[in-house]
């Protein structure tokens, strides 16, 4: 390989771990966060979701726009902004501060996200396109697993807050080797109105459901407020989808849709990541809170699912090769909904290695056979003038993905455990006192107090009970996503230059 594509690797892999990184980060500061500014579970979860709403609901735009005006451009100028609002985190003095911060950063990652896989598409071709992008996605894995511990060292040694600094001088690196070893790239067909209204649409669309999946976990279902916004949301959405299918500039392009490989490789993207995120969400709480890990600790628990990764993405292109796309992307999402199974049944156990280890190592396998070829099918579906597109649709469809799937699962954690918390307090004949400090902390889960200590570890068997009702939701999903790729693929429809 040229020293120049070793340098390109370089930008594009440091570039997009930081989106990832940063929402792995994030999920473990979230406890100390939650701590320090007294927040309920919705309001930690907006730490993540509303970063995930922008990111997700504008990755569309974000692909265009460097499709349009050049895709290094918008790469280095979204570094840029991610760096400031991660200098926005690091001040925050509110919740509502940190959102404001959180905002800026997500319309920084939704410019340089699918920038850098689609500067991959277009320095790369043919068999080098494939290294090269399982090169991104094994390496993408190890920053994106060695930074969690990183993140888990600083939490503990220097506070929630230290998480965000890392992020400036890492975006700085990836600015200036940019700037210096990767070419313009930009679809020169493109036409130079972009759909502004479409990206309002669906942000605002994707906003409203979002609001009213996470406000009914605490407010139920039967409210004014949640129904209107989640009908306001769905409302949206179908304005979107007729907007784009009739304006002249698209956002999303419904041609690109007409490849059945392309459609259902994003559908089976959304179960998959959904998953993914939806568990690993909730799993720092359950390390740090249920069984008292530490920052730290927490991170390297979840070393076996990151190597696994890392081991497999080498090989993972060789096995889509030999065994075909299809069969490949068909048994890695089953065996990821196996170790999803694993998680929920053995969540309990007070050892790491009987509750954590073997549901981590063999989910981790599973997403270590699928990443590759994923996102290396993705690229080879749709016509060479829209990768910056195919690349943003898929990105966008992921994090969406983790979005709905955090916003509506928070529901299923917080029924469980509060159904189980009732059952304790019926048994246990509490007082009306009692009660009413039950049910002013049900919106903290994991992280409520009882000075009664019955009661108390009464708390942690319920939140144990809604991750594991969590996990086996994500388990179901990741099956639904070997079944999309099982059915769906059409292997003699992939470009392969």
């Amino acid at each position: 390989m040229r020293a120049r594509d070793t340098w390109v690797l370089v930008a594009t892999i440091v570039g997009s771990s930081l989106a990832f990184i940063d929402g792995a980060v994030v999920s473990l500061a979230l406890p100390e966060i939650q701590s320090e500014f007294h927040a309920g579970a919705s309001d930690v979860a907006w730490i993540v979701e509303l970063y995930t709403l922008v990111l997700g609901s504008l990755m569309l735009l974000g692909g265009a726009l460097g499709d349009r005006y050049g895709r290094k451009r918008v790469f280095i100028a979204g570094l840029a902004l991610f760096a400031l609002g991660s200098i926005g985190c690091a001040f925050a003095w509110s919740i509502p501060s940190i959102l404001t911060a959180r905002t800026l950063q997500a319309v920084g990652g939704m410019l340089f996200v699918p920038a850098s896989l689609a500067i991959l598409g277009d320095h790369f071709s043919g068999d080098a396109r494939g290294r090269a992008i399982a090169a991104w996605s094994a390496f993408g894995s190890l920053t994106s697993l060695l930074g969690p511990a990183l993140g888990g060292v600083l939490i503990d040694a220097f506070g929630w807050r230290s998480v965000f600094w890392i992020n400036v001088p890492l975006a700085a690196f990836v600015i200036v080797v940019a700037m210096r070893h990767i070419s313009e790239s930009r679809d020169d067909q493109a036409p130079k109105e972009l759909d502004w209204f479409g990206a309002a649409l669906g942000t605002a669309g994707l906003g409203a459901l979002t609001y009213g999946l996470i406000l009914s976990s605490t407010a139920g279902w039967r409210t004014f407020a949640v129904d209107a916004s989640m009908l306001a949301g769905a409302a949206l959405l179908v304005v979107f989808v007729y907007h784009e299918h009739h304006t002249r500039n698209p956002l999303v392009p419904t041609d690109i849709f007409r490849s059945r490989t392309f459609a259902v490789i994003n559908l089976s993207t959304l179960f998959l990541y959904g998953a993914l995120s939806a568990a690993l969400y909730e799993l720092p709480f359950v390390m740090i809170q249920s069984h008292g890990y530490s920052a730290l600790q927490a991170a390297l628990g979840m070393l076996p699912f990151g190597i696994c990764i890392i081991v497999l993405a080498r090989f993972s292109p060789g096995f889509a090769k030999r065994f075909g796309v299809r069969n490949v992307l068909t048994v890695g999402p089953a065996i990821v909904a196996v170790g999803f199974v694993l998680l929920a049944l053995l969540a309990a156990m007070p050892s790491y290695w009987a509750s954590f280890f073997p549901g981590l190592f063999v989910a981790g396998l599973g997403m270590g056979i699928t990443v590759a070829p994923l996102t290396t099918t993705v690229i080879n579906a749709a016509d060479p003038r829209h990768v910056g597109v195919a690349s943003g649709i898929n990105n966008a469809v992921s994090r969406l993905a983790g979005l709905l799937a955090i916003a509506a699962l928070t529901i299923v954690v917080t029924s469980l455990y509060w159904a189980s918390m009732q059952r304790s307090l019926d048994a246990m004949h509490a007082t009306p006192s009692t009660r009413a400090a039950a049910t002013a902390q049900r919106d903290l889960l994991g992280g409520a107090h009882f000075k009664n200590p019955a009661l108390q570890r009464d708390s942690i068997v319920a939140f144990e009970a809604g991750f594991s009702g969590v996990a086996l939701a994500s388990a179901l999903f990741a099956a639904l996503a070997a079944l999309a790729d099982r059915f769906g693929i059409d292997e003699t429809r992939l470009r392969t230059d």
